[in-house]
């Protein structure tokens, strides 16, 4: 079988070489190349035909993303993002995500070294989905074994009757254009929305500052204790599990620090049956582009509640991993491309009656 060939650019010559051993540690891929900058990657490009980038953001001569920019827009391929873990880091990471990277890998800021090595598999594990993303082919997940949602929260069945609605999403690769692309259509009377997206601690807060900067919404990184309000999303934070919760009448955020589930923390999983203990058919369950099989049991307990489930079609999915598993579940009511995703939402709120607009 062919090796996935891979070309990586970054300016570290340290960081060169722990990605390319990284890599060639694999039994499916290989380095074709590395190069400093990219006036120098753009030549291997040419002569080597890489199938996946690894792309630093801040290089010399030219920085990664206007390298990024006219790389999709004259020969467009799979890039993994190298960024590092701070907000100015993140918010580039952001626009990297924009411009048609399929994923990122953070770089530890200290003891780069055992971070990076640490981080070994995840860093092979995105290759492979970038390469599998831009050539329209799904992979399979190796089977491991994880916790489920019974680590962090049990299945609770004596729900308390409400009339308010909730939207609850769940995302993970090529999420946070899908979650940018949902929450920008969301008008400012929409229900209280729960988002949870695979991402690291450290970028969660500059993506909800972000969606807060271009939709109609509130959008904020989660707490812990928000009383859940229409107008408002709640994105969970990298280091903890995001949870509804009921207080009297009220829904309320609440975060988890328990173990991960599904290989995630926050998980999907986690959210969805959250949800479906406290606000059963009150709730609009979304699952959308993602690897893996994260929120499809959750969503599955969602839809057993009582509420009406949405997942991303393969068509506009980056990969169709997470809405795959929760169609094959049999949780899933209806299958949405991401443009009418949120069109779709809230006509069935419509036609199940309006949220409370109670302060």
């Amino acid at each position: 079988m062919k090796k996935i060939s891979v070309l990586v650019v970054d300016d570290s010559a340290l960081i060169r070489k722990l990605l390319s051993e990284i890599i060639n540690s694999q039994p499916d891929m290989e380095v074709v190349g590395v190069a400093a900058d990219p006036l120098a990657a753009r030549e291997m490009i040419r002569a080597m035909n890489p199938d996946v980038l690894t792309l630093d953001v801040e290089m010399p001569k030219m920085d990664g993303i206007d390298f990024l920019e006219r790389l999709m827009r004259l020969r467009p391929m799979p890039v993994v993002m190298v960024s590092t873990l701070t907000e100015k880091g993140s918010d580039v990471t952001f626009r990297a995500l924009e411009l048609g990277a399929v994923d990122f890998v953070s770089k530890p800021k200290i003891d780069i070294v055992s971070g990076l090595k640490e981080y070994g598999n995840e860093i092979a594990d995105k290759i492979r989905i970038a390469k599998s993303a831009r050539l329209k082919r799904h992979m399979s997940i190796p089977v491991t074994k994880s916790a489920t949602a019974d680590a962090v929260l049990p299945v609770v069945l004596n729900r308390i009757s409400s009339t308010e609605k909730l939207i609850i999403v769940g995302a993970s690769t090529g999420g946070t254009e899908a979650i940018k692309e949902f929450l920008i259509r969301m008008p400012p009377n929409s229900p209280g929305i729960l988002v949870t997206q695979h991402m690291p601690e450290g970028f969660t807060k500059s993506f909800a500052n972000r969606m807060n900067s271009i939709c109609k919404i509130s959008v904020t990184e989660a707490q812990g204790g928000e009383r859940i309000l229409p107008g408002h999303a709640f994105i969970a934070p990298g280091h903890s599990h995001l949870l509804l919760k009921r207080s009297g009448a009220n829904y309320i955020t609440e975060l988890n620090h328990g173990e991960p589930v599904s290989r995630h923390r926050p998980s999907v999983d986690v959210l969805f049956r959250s949800a479906a203990n406290c606000a059963g058919k009150n709730a609009i369950g979304v699952i959308l582009t993602g690897m893996g099989k994260d929120g499809a049991a959750g969503m599955l307990e969602m839809h057993k509640a009582g509420a009406h489930t949405f997942a991303q079609d393969e068509a506009s999915c980056v990969v169709f991993g997470m809405p795959k598993e929760a169609i094959a579940a049999g949780g899933v009511n209806e299958i949405v491309s991401l443009k009418d995703m949120a069109r779709c939402v809230l006509s069935k709120l419509s036609s199940i009656g309006s949220h409370s607009n109670r302060i």
